[in-house]
């Protein structure tokens, strides 16, 4: 029935007078556990079946949605975002224009070996709550907490140009988090990650990888010891940043500020606008010249939560250098922007959270390639310097400029050796200054594509999961401990 609807979307629109019409009908099931204390928290599951109709008449955008899913009604709701675009023509500065893109009739599904959603609710839950045992068997602590998520996404987009491309994807994370309150301090520490864990476009296989049992007690165990461990220290410093932290700091000082949207000024909701001007493309020493940065939606990149066969629009994934070596190369755009930095074609990165919303320029993932650098290697090199591993807060500007980051531990380096635990940890800076202090960068073999299932954009808000490929990177010079000062 998907095709039948869309065809009866697109023939209203042209029908109506849209001069361009796309057409997506998404399918979106969710399921979401949670556990604390030995207790079932959530068992969520639901599904979303509806279809979103995006057209340009009179030169400018109408967009309408329903689940509806009668001939009259997706008939109707074509015909609304005709009138809407047409009703909106009457205040445009000027009319749409988007850069060409040929016609794909394609279907693509992600890879997987377990469907989550053929896995018992209850074998899920039984798996929580049994890392939930293992955490609060040690001593000390509060809270044992632990999650699961899983999604499936069944979409079919068609256009006006002749597109017909079908798309499943599969995303599936967990975590544990353990949390300890001593006198007036609050300690926590989260396996594999902050924030609900690790995501990724995998299947239930991901789930079982993470071994969530095996992990609970040194998670649980590292939570209680920060109550005893070293302050971090206030000044200046050299830091090492473990490869899920740096992605956070990818996703905030780079991701953000490369939508092309922020730059001209059309969005700004929740991350602002963005410092990275048009005249600073080709010309920005944004990094070190080790660093190179990629937004890469394709399959062979990593089954992250920013990867697909064809973008919103039906725009093949593609790989764009965002840093080379350390130079500002490339923004994300759509078809409408792209002719606004000199480019002839979209770089495929509009997405949308569901059949009710229109598609924006979104985060793929945004991914800092490898170096060269074995773990132990980097440790041993470095002769004072503070490790620091796991988010546990931010904050930025609206410019994406200023930054301060706060993580659940860290270590001393000592003369190249990892030593005393440090509770706390916090470093800032200014975005330019931290990428251009990067001298070290972990190999192929320390990188992990981490996943964020959570970074909202726009009004009415979307929540998008975008995918942060990162290893273990030494900074230079960069300032520390001022979060948790006294």
């Amino acid at each position: 029935m998907m095709q039948t609807w869309a065809d009866w979307a697109l023939n209203t629109a042209q029908r109506r007078g849209a001069s361009y019409a796309d057409v997506r009908v998404m399918d979106i099931r969710q399921r979401d556990l949670s556990t604390k204390n030995g207790e079932v928290g959530t068992i969520l599951e639901a599904e979303t079946l509806g279809i979103g109709i995006r057209v340009v008449a009179n030169g400018a955008w109408g967009f309408a949605s329903t689940d509806r899913l009668t001939r009259e009604g997706v008939e109707a709701c074509a015909a609304e975002a005709v009138a809407i675009a047409k009703a909106s023509s009457l205040a445009k500065r000027e009319n749409v224009s988007l850069a060409p893109e040929k016609a794909y009739v394609d279907t693509w599904q992600n890879p997987f070996l377990k469907d989550p959603f053929k896995i018992p609710v209850e074998r899920q839950i039984d798996l929580l709550l049994a890392a939930d045992k293992e955490m609060r068997g040690v001593k000390g602590v509060t809270i044992a907490e632990g999650m699961m998520s899983f999604k499936r996404i069944e979409q079919l987009f068609v256009s006006s140009i002749g597109s017909q491309i079908h798309q499943v994807k599969m995303h599936s994370g967990a975590g544990i988090v353990a949390t300890t309150f001593a006198e007036s301090e609050i300690q926590k520490r989260s396996y594999p990650n902050s924030f609900g864990g690790q995501h990724a476009l995998q299947g239930y296989e991901l789930v079982e990888a993470l071994d969530l049992v095996g992990h609970a007690q040194r998670t649980a165990e590292e939570a209680v010891e920060l109550h005893h461990a070293l302050q971090c220290p206030e000044g200046t410093s050299t830091i090492i940043l473990g490869g899920s932290q740096l992605g956070l700091q990818i996703h905030e000082s780079v991701g953000h500020p490369i939508e092309l949207d922020r730059v001209l000024g059309q969005e700004a909701n929740f991350a602002g606008m963005s410092f990275l001007t048009t005249e600073k493309l080709r010309k920005l020493k944004y990094g070190s010249d080790m660093v190179n940065i990629v937004a890469d939606a394709r399959l062979e990149h990593g089954s992250g939560l920013g990867t697909f066969a064809y973008d919103d629009e039906g725009v093949p994934a593609q790989c764009i250098p965002i840093i080379t070596n350390g130079l500002f190369t490339g923004y994300l755009s759509n078809r409408e922007l792209a002719s606004s930095i000199g480019e002839t074609r979209s770089n495929g990165t509009m997405r949308t959270e569901s059949w009710n919303r229109l598609p924006m320029v979104r985060m793929t993932n945004i991914s800092i390639n490898p170096g060269e650098w074995k773990y132990d290697d980097l440790i041993a090199d470095t002769d004072d310097a503070i490790l620091m591993e796991t988010n546990r807060s931010w904050s930025i500007d609206d410019r994406r400029y200023q930054f301060q980051f706060s993580t659940e531990i860290g270590w001393e380096i000592k003369g190249g050796k990892k030593g005393r635990m440090i509770k706390n940890p916090s470093y800032s800076g200014i975005t330019t200054e931290f990428w251009n202090s990067c001298d070290a960068i972990c190999s192929r073999e320390h990188w992990t594509l981490w996943g964020t299932p959570n970074c909202g954009k726009g009004q009415p808000m979307q929540t998008m999961g975008t995918g942060h490929g990162a290893s273990p990177s030494r900074f230079r010079n960069v300032r520390v401990g001022v979060a948790f000062s006294k």
